[in-house]
């Protein structure tokens, strides 16, 4: 078998997979760059677990393989543990404080990201050892289930970002972003190292329960994804051509707490609540349309509109929260 398409096949189902979530992203799609950091940060993750899937190997009885001990043991202790942990943390450190985490649905996306870069790794060091048909079983197999860890994960992550902001306590969702993953993993991985005929049979019907419930999941999320907003004035709602812009607040001044609003201008774009534009080209700094004015924040430099000529005004940044002060 030709080693090119081999390698071809081993990477193919992750990229499909994330093209599939990223186009499930309707609100506002998050950057190819951002993606691929977050796909190699996948890749990164594998190493540390690695290392410690070794290193709890050793510390496991010497149960015979295929027993149920055996299963549960190294699904549930040593790879489930490892991977969904590291996978985990490497999400975190990638994306958690980035500006354009601004959606549940976000969540999704980097976790589905970072789990993909996981599988592709992975893949391609089984696959290389291998032939078609390890290609075409982990294809339709092994890489979703790191997707299905991963759409889990990023729900719970993207919850807890949410509940963070709002000042309510994260920990248990966090936990959760951690626990069902693993539950997810290790109930694949305890089937498959039982390898009998039954277990077989059982591992096939989880993983189509898996994929029915996931793409529900994934369109769910998707459809709620504009009223997911982690501020209340970043909800986005359909332009008919004209700006997506942010209000004043009473007395001049632009609050992002209970005065902000949403107007709109007569542009040909719709401006957004993190600086960007779903078609056109991108309003400029000091751009003035319809009475308001474009301005970028000094400190997460993305752009809101507020009203023109109210003279040396008070903001408070609806993206970092943030406050300066401007002569419009």
């Amino acid at each position: 078998m030709d080693s090119n398409l081999l390698m071809l096949l081993a990477v193919l189902p992750g990229i499909l997979i994330i093209i599939y979530v990223y186009r499930k992203d309707k609100v506002e799609k998050e950057p190819w760059r951002l993606i691929g950091k977050l796909v190699f940060f996948g890749m990164l993750s594998c190493i540390p677990a690695a290392f410690m899937e070794s290193f709890i190997d050793g510390l496991m009885p010497s149960w015979p393989q295929g027993s149920l001990a055996y299963a549960l043991s190294m699904a549930f202790v040593s790879a489930a543990l490892c991977e969904e942990l590291f996978k985990y943390l490497f999400l975190r450190i990638g994306s958690w404080n980035n500006p354009n985490f601004g959606y549940r649905f976000d969540g999704i996306v980097y976790g589905v990201s970072v789990a993909v870069g996981f599988a592709i790794l992975e893949n391609i060091l089984y696959v290389s050892q291998g032939d078609l048909t390890v290609a075409l079983m982990r294809g339709v197999l092994a890489v979703p289930l790191h997707a299905f860890c991963g759409v889990f994960m990023g729900v719970f992550f993207g919850a807890a970002k949410k509940a963070q902001i709002e000042g309510r306590g994260s920990g248990k969702l966090t936990f959760l972003a951690l626990f069902v993953p693993m539950m997810i993993h290790g109930t694949y991985d305890t089937m498959a190292f039982m390898g009998d005929s039954v277990a077989t049979v059982l591992l096939l019907a989880f993983v189509l329960a898996m994929y029915i419930v996931s793409i529900r999941c994934i369109r769910r999320y998707s459809m709620d994804d504009a009223s997911s907003a982690f501020y209340p004035d970043m909800d986005a709602f359909p332009g008919q051509g004209g700006y997506t812009s942010y209000g004043a607040g009473q007395g001049g001044g632009f609050d992002a707490g209970q005065n902000a609003g949403f107007g709109r201008g007569s542009g040909g774009y719709v401006y957004g609540p993190r600086g960007t534009q779903t078609s056109g080209q991108r309003p400029h700094p000091g751009q003035v349309s319809d009475g308001k004015i474009v301005l970028i924040c000094p400190h997460c430099r993305r752009g809101l509109r507020v009203p023109v000529g109210a003279g040396r005004i008070r903001i408070t940044c609806p993206h970092c929260g943030r406050e300066f002060n401007e002569i419009t």
